[in-house]
């Protein structure tokens, strides 16, 4: 680095490429790989960001966040060592110090380089990316050493075990984003760290290291550490995949986990199609409305007509005999269509208006504690509006929101989700209107006989899952995707679960046994 520093790369120089008058075209060859990415390499070991960021294809934005690993993120010393190449991606480890007003500590890590042709050059270039200074930087973050903005928390369960990324990696984000806004509540001090500015203003930094230590305030949160140990395994057994659990009595989230771990969290900021488990609050509109009831006969033909598009079963079954609870558990669309025609110009809305009344939806008000998205019901008309029943059309869900729904239905009220307290800053939470007498009842009854009628789509997947339970399964059609997201949301005695595996196929098969697993982990 500059001023002095000492620095120095292992197994590569640092002169400059000779000037070609051809451009060359085609794939960069294993020598020039191997030339570029030690130049590249020892340049910014040695802290000459403006050389370094010339062998970029990203001049402009290279140079810098190179120059800021030394000014700004104030790295004193760095040993650059590149590993063997894959292809034209190079791996290499870090071994740097960070000194900031006269405390010094070493930091260590491991991230990678693609070299490529230039597009007008035809020189073998490093492909810019933020990620190429580490691994956790993404496009407008930016590396920074000081005082910390934000005091430390120590965050803990709700029977005051400490929660840890180590420990559970699918905290991360919420964890900086409690201490963003609670450090100061809970009494702590700032420390010095080196972190990651967050691109978004409201967003939470990302600390990387701590040269010294601030007092941490103690922070009460609802999770519970068991079940979010379970949830954290249950999800890693895909390669994406997220969960959320809730207490339905109060709404207190019990955990929330995804995977991958670090960056986008479908699970509280999420919105796709949830599928068949929307028919949950599709149900409660036909009871509702008077178009039917749990033990009321229904028809689920193979197929059903809207407006010009066939609706379709899955492989095109039907039920000869069915009530809107069988049909429920077989997952029958038709059933969840066909008797919606009557409500005619009501039809394009009501979905919407079941959702935000009575089930706390798509009103973007959600104060759980940190940043969640509510959900999206809007307003639609043609075929997308028979689509919003089963949970496709332009209907987006994440987990925490469908758990939430699945505690609705069993408590038979909206309780708001939340992660500390509402005491501690006092802000509102959201409120819905109570469900009608019976029908949580009803809900309730068709989600116990998903999970335990030999018929029910739930069955398998909560055969683990001991006394009062219920479920719903569901699969989603994504645009692009050649296999159907699969969700699945059930009970037991204390919790409302929900998951979605991003291209899992049908919901028992890979959501449920997440679900399952979570539920089982509950007090």
């Amino acid at each position: 680095m500059r001023s002095g520093a000492k620095v120095g790369i292992v197994g590569g120089g640092t002169s400059t490429a000779a000037e070609s008058s051809e451009v060359k075209t085609g794939p960069v060859t294993e020598e020039e790989i191997a030339e570029t990415s030690k130049k590249f390499l020892a340049a910014w070991a040695e802290g000459d960001a403006a050389v370094a960021a010339a062998l970029t294809n990203n001049q402009g934005d290279a140079e810098p966040a190179l120059a800021g690993y030394s000014d700004t993120a104030h790295v004193t010393k760095a040993v650059i060592t590149p590993g063997a190449a894959t292809g034209s991606t190079v791996p290499y480890t870090v071994k740097a110090t960070v000194s900031y007003k006269g405390t010094s500590k070493p930091w260590s890590y491991a991230s990678k380089l693609t070299v490529v042709r230039g597009l007008t050059t035809g020189h073998p270039l490093v492909d810019w990316e933020p990620s190429v200074i580490h691994p956790a930087l993404a496009k407008g973050e930016s590396l920074e050493t000081g005082e910390a903005s934000t005091a430390s928390i120590e965050a803990v369960d709700r029977n005051g075990q400490v929660l840890t990324t180590e420990k559970y990696p699918s905290l991360g984000g919420i964890l900086a984003e409690l201490r963003k806004k609670y450090g100061e509540k809970a009494g702590g001090t700032a420390g010095i760290e080196t972190w990651i500015n967050s691109a978004n203003a409201d967003g939470a930094d990302k600390t990387l290291l701590t040269l010294v230590k601030g007092k941490p305030g103690k922070l009460q949160t609802t999770l519970d550490a068991k079940v979010q140990a379970a949830a954290e395994r249950g999800v890693k057994k895909f390669d994406k995949a997220s969960v959320a659990a809730v207490e339905p009595s109060t709404g207190a989230i019990r955990a929330i986990a995804n995977n991958p771990s670090t960056g986008f969290e479908p699970a509280r900021s999420g919105g796709v199609a949830p599928g068949s488990t929307m028919k949950i609050i599709t149900a409660a509109m036909i009871i509702q409305n008077g178009l039917g009831s749990a033990n009321t006969p229904v028809q689920c033909p193979s197929t059903v007509p809207w407006e010009g598009v066939v609706f379709h079963n899955l492989e095109d079954f039907s039920m000869p005999s069915a009530t809107l609870k069988t049909a429920f558990a077989r997952s029958c669309n038709t059933a969840f269509i066909k008797p919606v025609l009557p409500l005619k110009s009501k039809r394009d809305t009501a979905l919407g208006v079941e959702a935000r009344q009575y089930f706390g939806l798509g009103q973007n008000n959600w104060k759980t504690g940190v940043d969640t998205v509510d959900g999206k019901i809007p307003d639609s008309s043609g075929a997308e509006t028979a689509a919003s029943y089963i949970g496709q059309g332009k209907v987006q869900m994440n987990p925490l929101n469908m758990a939430s729904v699945t505690a609705t239905a069993v408590n038979g009220r909206f309780r708001q989700p939340f992660i500390v307290a509402q005491s501690l800053d006092n802000r509102p939470f959201a409120t819905a209107s109570p469900l009608p007498p019976g029908v949580s009842t009803q809900l309730k009854d068709m989600l116990r006989y998903t999970a335990t009628a030999p018929e029910g789509t739930a069955t398998q997947a909560m055969a683990g899952v001991r006394g009062d339970k219920g479920a719903k399964t569901g699969s989603a059609e994504v645009d692009g995707h050649a296999t159907s997201d699969s969700w699945f949301t059930g009970f037991n005695n204390d919790l409302a679960a929900a998951a979605l595996v991003q291209s899992g196929g049908h919901g028992g098969d890979a959501a449920g046994p997440v679900v399952a697993e979570v539920l089982r982990a509950g007090p």
